[in-house]
């Protein structure tokens, strides 16, 4: 890997500078913003929001050329105003000062750690979830009391207009910036000295942006990826969790960074199985290729590395299953594939899949299982299906993943009050709700002292009587 010191000096755009700089002045001028003020900063975003929604929603079709209306509610928009909601009423306990114990040898003191804003936060938003993968991040630096400039992708470039212009009506230029560009204006973005950057996105990308981010010795959070996996247990019923498990798959057509990647299930039922989500899929979608609620692939290059998969697993010997066969292509709307007889020699069970394909892999024993998963690089998230709490607690213990879900796909994302983020390969830092704040926020350690300053008595010159007694009573 080249060295940070090795990387050629890059010239920021003027605009990126100039925000940066008014943004950090106007943090200066404010570096505590007060509760009432926080508040207002998300209330006044989730009305936005709300009112805006209809043109946010047409905005993310038109990038998809073909996004589903109600995923783009229930999975942007949902998650995106309960995140604010959730904020806007535990804010007042966090940002609270948590009273820490004092030591007896240091006694008379107080201890309290205070969470104090970091100040200008750079965030770099992926094309999947346009409006929530912002939303999200952003709900937590404004609630930690930050300044904030969003670099939205330019795969996006309907949504990012949509959303630069909701947020220019409701934010000053010096509180909140959006930042539109190509590539380059990505790799500038990553280079400002930030207090803190937060990326989403692919894993190649991230260690680029982490290796930009080490040349101002910036803190990072990653929110990666990779493959995802699904265990089937023994005993869990085939139909209840194929169901879970499509839903999971099918949602954004697999465009989604905790989506199943593929499943593990027990040899002998593999294909009944692959028949109950076959079944499973076709009840969501009973068609594709003309079907509102299914979306498209996000552009021609993503359709294409998609069919390579397909095409590059086919010819390595994988059985591959099209559980439309008979339906045209229409558009971008690439139907669900289950993929059998799968190796790692395939790119497919190398890379993260990020669309509809599912490849199903066979396995002998729970340990099995988990001895597959924890040969690979640590997952995003992952599933478990089965009803035996002795099993899911193994598993719990025998693995490392960033999250994870039982008897269920992807909902652990949506819950507030859990932390999300990878863990090696799959990301780095948390974020979501109250372990947002912490991210955005410093805990600052506050030890206070009075009038009376007992530490005197164990001053030089050493070797007093009572520095003696204090070893006896505290080193021991």
């Amino acid at each position: 890997m080249t060295s940070p010191i090795a990387l050629p000096p890059l010239q920021f755009d003027t605009e990126l500078t100039s925000t940066f700089t008014a943004q950090r002045k106007a943090f200066a001028g404010n570096p505590m913003p007060p509760l009432a003020q926080r508040r207002q900063w998300l209330k006044s975003l989730r009305e936005a929001l709300l009112a805006d929604r209809q043109r946010l929603i047409e905005a993310i079709d038109a990038d998809f050329s073909g996004r589903s209306a109600d995923e783009t509610l229930l999975a942007e928009l949902l998650p995106s105003v309960q995140g604010i909601r959730h904020a806007e009423r535990h804010l007042k306990g966090w940002m609270r000062p948590a009273r820490r114990t004092v030591g007896l040898a240091f006694q008379p003191a107080s201890a309290r750690v205070l969470y104090q804003p970091l100040g200008v936060v750079g965030i770099i938003v992926p094309w999947n979830y346009p409006l929530f993968l912002a939303i999200g991040p952003l709900t937590c630096a404004l609630a930690a009391g930050n300044r904030v400039m969003l670099k939205l992708s330019e795969a996006t470039p309907a949504s990012a207009l949509a959303l630069k212009a909701l947020l220019e009506q409701v934010f000053p230029h010096d509180l909140v910036s959006v930042v539109l560009g190509d590539v380059e204006v990505g790799q500038a973005f990553a280079r400002l000295p930030f207090d803190h950057l937060l990326f989403t996105g692919a894993t190649s990308v991230g260690r680029q942006v982490m290796l930009a981010a080490a040349q101002n010795l910036t803190p990072v959070t990653l929110e990666l990826g990779g493959k995802s996996p699904a265990i089937i247990s023994s005993s869990v019923p085939l139909d209840s969790a194929a169901e879970r498990i499509a839903f999971g798959k099918t949602l954004n057509a697999g465009q989604t960074c905790v989506a199943p990647d593929y499943v593990l299930v027990p040899r002998e039922r593999l294909n009944a199985f692959s028949e109950a989500y076959r079944r499973a899929v076709h009840r969501l979608y009973p068609r594709i290729a003309d079907n509102p609620d299914y979306s498209a692939i996000i552009n021609p290059r993503q359709l294409q590395r998609l069919q390579q998969l397909v095409d590059d697993a086919s010819s390595k010997g994988a059985q591959v299953i099209d559980l439309y066969p008979d339906e045209p292509r229409q558009g971008r709307r690439l139907p669900p594939h289950v993929l059998l007889e799968v190796n790692d020699s395939m790119q497919v069970m190398q890379d993260e899949i990020f669309g509809p394909l599912l490849p199903v892999v066979p396995y002998d024993s729970l340990d099995g299982a988990l001895a597959y998963i924890n040969e690979r690089p640590r997952p995003l998230a992952l599933y478990y299906f089965g009803y035996d709490h002795a099993e899911q607690e193994h598993v719990l213990q025998r693995s490392h993943s960033g999250g994870v879900c039982i008897n269920d796909t992807l909902l652990h994302v949506a819950q507030d009050d859990l932390p999300f983020g990878g863990i090696g390969p799959s990301g780095m830092g948390h974020y979501h709700g109250r372990d947002g704040f912490l991210t955005f926020s410093k805990a600052k350690a506050v030890l206070a002292k009075q009038r009376l300053n007992a530490a005197r008595l164990i001053y030089p010159p050493y070797g007093k009587a009572l520095q003696r007694l204090v070893y006896t009573l505290f080193i021991r």
